[in-house]
Formats: C-alpha cells, sequence, structure tokens
C-alpha cells in the first residue's frame, strides 16, 4: 500500500446536497479517510471547479452544459467547497478538474507522479460520473484500481449496482470500506 492514494472526489457542498440520501454516507468516507491517514496512505481531494464563462465547457457536452447553464460549481462559489464532514487536512492535496476524470484539465498525475504513487482507491459522487471516468482513465493509465463501492453514491442506485456490481470489477477490485480498511491495517 506505500504506492497508493485515496482519491475523495467531488464531495463538495452543492453535490452532496444533490446526491447523498443516505445518512451513513460522509460518516463511511470519513472513517476511509482516516483510515488511510493511519496507515500513511496520502488523501488526494479532487472538486470541480468550473471558470467564469465556462471556457471548458462545450455546448455538445450534455452534463457540464446542464451544470455550467445554471451556474453551479463556479470556482470560489461557497458550494464547491469540500463537505465540512470530511474536509482535507493542512498537506492533502486538492485537485481541480475542469470535466468529469479526475485528470481532465487538472494537475492530478503531476501530484500522483511526484509522489511515486500507481495505485489509486477511489471514493466519491457520483458512481456514473468521476467515479466512472477517473476509473476508465486510470485503468489507462496502468494505474493499480480499488473502488470502495459503499464510499460512492449515485442519485440512481441500480445504476451504482449495475457499475460497482458488474463493470467495474473487470477494471478494479471492489471493496467496502470496511473489506479495504481490514487489508490496510
Amino acid at each position: 500500500m506505500a504506492n497508493s492514494a485515496l482519491l475523495v472526489m467531488d464531495v463538495q457542498r452543492d453535490i452532496v446536497d444533490v446526491v447523498v440520501d443516505d445518512p451513513g454516507y460522509l460518516p463511511r468516507l470519513r472513517k476511509a479517510i482516516d483510515g488511510a491517514r493511519a496507515a500513511n496512505i496520502p488523501v488526494i481531494y479532487v472538486v470541480i471547479g468550473l471558470r467564469p464563462d465556462n471556457p471548458e465547457v462545450s455546448p455538445r457536452n450534455r452534463v457540464l452544459s446542464a451544470i455550467a447553464g445554471d451556474g453551479r460549481y463556479q470556482e470560489g462559489d461557497p458550494g464547491t467547497g469540500i463537505h465540512d464532514d470530511v474536509a482535507p487536512r493542512e498537506g492533502d492535496a486538492v485537485v481541480t478538474k475542469r470535466r468529469a476524470s479526475a485528470f481532465s484539465g487538472s494537475d492530478l498525475d503531476l501530484v500522483l507522479r511526484r509522489r511515486g504513487i500507481d495505485s489509486l482507491v477511489l471514493t466519491g459522487l457520483a458512481t456514473s460520473g468521476v467515479v466512472l471516468h477517473t476509473l476508465c482513465q486510470a485503468a489507462d493509465l496502468d494505474f493499480g484500481l480499488t473502488v470502495l463501492t459503499d464510499a460512492c453514491l449515485d442519485t440512481d442506485p441500480e445504476l451504482h449496482r449495475a457499475l460497482t456490481d458488474r463493470l467495474f470489477p473487470r477494471w478494479a477490485d471492489v471493496v467496502t470500506v470496511d473489506d479495504w480498511l481490514r487489508g490496510i491495517a
């Protein structure tokens, strides 16, 4: 586990308000974060932050166009901040992305390479958004991958189950927070 990092992706105030309907989600994610820190696994936060006038948003991108159209996720807006229940500590990297994948328009790859990280543990909101896109790109980049299934959520629970039960296991180890924590202890 010395070359692993825990990615906490898009757990921002406005996104939590839309996606999280499980009162146990943030405590489970906090448990994963605390366990990673106890095992000296770096915790890296990834947030979406769109610039004023949205130069990174194409009208052909349905999801980003919808988000940008209602003014959400603009850099500096209070709602783009990481949720207080899982807030970063001093020394944690916070990476700003411009698209769905944590790698898109960010310096995540540089942050990982600088630390010699070759394996990623993925968490975040939403399973069919940042988690799926990051998983696909990270697999193409040859990272070892783990998805913490109960530290990911989606507005569509059936889609979450299909991804975590059927698709993600093709590329990653898919485990619960508790199972992962037992494995790193």
